[in-house]
């Protein structure tokens, strides 16, 4: 938590994106931490340790996303981790979602409501 409000942690190499995530979470109350890689991503994961993490699937690397998600859940099993795809329903092949325990999978475009939503119950547990 920073200043009261809920960090989440927004991944993605797709600027549009990370900007989409921060006008949403900055006029919903949370704050937002932006990293367009992985490296840089898991970087600001050790620093400030977020509520909530959001990973893009497919970054710089074809595995950044997954790899990410793996490094994330060696050090901590229990923050919420979702994922964001474009790929659609090829997803579901692609992983073992309990493996990585991850909550959730948004699909790009993100809807907002949905985003909110699923992001207030996870942090809710």
């Amino acid at each position: 938590m920073e200043n009261g409000k809920r960090v989440v942690l927004c991944v993605d190499d797709d600027r549009d994106i990370l900007e989409q995530l921060r006008l949403i979470l900055e006029a919903n109350g949370f704050a937002p931490l932006l990293a367009e890689t992985a490296q840089s991503g898991l970087a600001l994961y050790q620093r400030q340790a977020p509520d909530l993490v959001v990973v893009d699937l497919m970054m710089e690397d074809l595995d950044a996303g997954l790899n990410l998600v793996r490094q994330i859940r060696a050090r901590n099993r229990e923050v919420p981790v979702f994922l964001l795809s474009s790929v659609g329903d090829q997803l579901y092949g692609q992983f073992d979602a309990s493996e990585l325990g991850i909550q959730g999978v948004f699909q790009k475009p993100v809807e907002p409501d949905r985003l909110l939503s699923a992001l207030t119950l996870a942090l809710q547990s």
